[in-house]
């Protein structure tokens, strides 16, 4: 006599914008009994339980989507209306705005635009996993970055639809573009963001003068608001923003197969840094880095 059991798998459902609804769908063993005939050499197979499908109330969670969870996201939460943004700085073009985000359901959407820009074009079957986990993992690095570190500012630059007052839109529905700006400071010995020098085990970080630089990083638009100019407007949002705080140099590190990417900041008057000038030119394999003099309009 051969028994056999069956596990209790589990299986995960996804939504939109890839927040998971957990629901754990528990199997209840069930065994069959086969018993064979010496005499007749056939098989007589009986089922001894029906399988049967529960839900319980109680579900698991990652700890990536416990501490997402603790965020209490509201994902049917609407745009913030203008005039609560009153002090916040912003440039109005066409029908969007670009801003600062000032809450988590931005903070997520951004994360979210990245995840889907990071993964497109790729053909994997755990694409919406991939997307899901890389969404919630930046999600809190975002709000990490927000925290001031040695003189390290990062902001989370958006672009949103303008507001309706006839369309009630959802913050998911409303941002459509998202870019990291950050104000940094040179390392002991470096010439250039991202330099790969050795420096000495206590080594300092240069807070003022020409040592702070502004920082671009995370460009991306979401692909149904594609060529309307909102990369353009980000980055002249961003660069204006660093200007006014008296920054020299604005820098950013593109993929050498990135040619779109690439064409567009030159466009917005960034040049690439020849090898040469680099003091480790093999830090920029992949990438390369580009660099945008910001001229106060006292000097133009």
């Amino acid at each position: 006599m051969l028994t056999i059991s069956l596990h209790k798998p589990e299986f995960l459902s996804f939504s939109h914008y890839g927040f998971r609804n957990f629901h754990k769908f528990s199997r209840t063993p069930s065994s069959w009994t086969m018993a064979m005939n010496n005499y007749s050499g056939s098989f007589e197979t009986r089922k001894k339980e029906e399988l049967s499908i529960q839900v319980p109330a109680t579900s698991i969670y990652s700890s990536d989507t416990q501490r997402l969870a603790d965020a209490d996201l509201r994902f049917d939460r609407l745009q913030v209306p203008e005039k609560e943004l009153m002090h916040e700085r912003k440039v109005e073009f066409g029908q969007f705005v670009a801003r600062e985000a000032v809450i988590d359901e931005e903070y997520w959407t951004a994360a979210w635009l990245r995840a889907e820009s990071h993964w497109e074009g790729i053909n994997d079957r755990y694409v919406d996993n991939h997307k899901r986990k890389f969404a919630e993992q930046e999600f809190h690095a975002i709000k990490r970055r927000r925290t001031s570190l040695h003189g390290q500012k990062c902001r989370c630059i958006i672009m949103v639809r303008k507001e309706d007052k006839h369309v009630k839109r959802t913050v998911l529905k409303g941002v459509v573009g998202t870019l990291d700006l950050s104000v940094r400071c040179l390392l002991h010995e470096e010439t250039f963001p991202g330099e790969r020098v050795k420096a000495p085990l206590f080594c300092s970080i240069h807070g003022i003068g020409p040592n702070r630089y502004g920082y671009v990083a995370n460009l991306c638009v979401a692909k149904s608001a594609r060529r309307q100019g909102i990369a353009t407007n980000m980055l002249h949002f961003a660069i204006e923003s660093v200007k006014s705080n008296g920054i020299e140099h604005a820098y950013v590190h593109v993929h050498r197969n990135n040619t779109p990417a690439q064409k567009l900041y030159e466009k917005m008057g960034f040049e690439v840094i020849p090898l040469e000038l680099l003091i480790c030119a093999s830090s920029f394999n992949e990438h390369e880095i580009l660099r945008k003099p910001l001229h106060s309009v006292s000097d133009c």
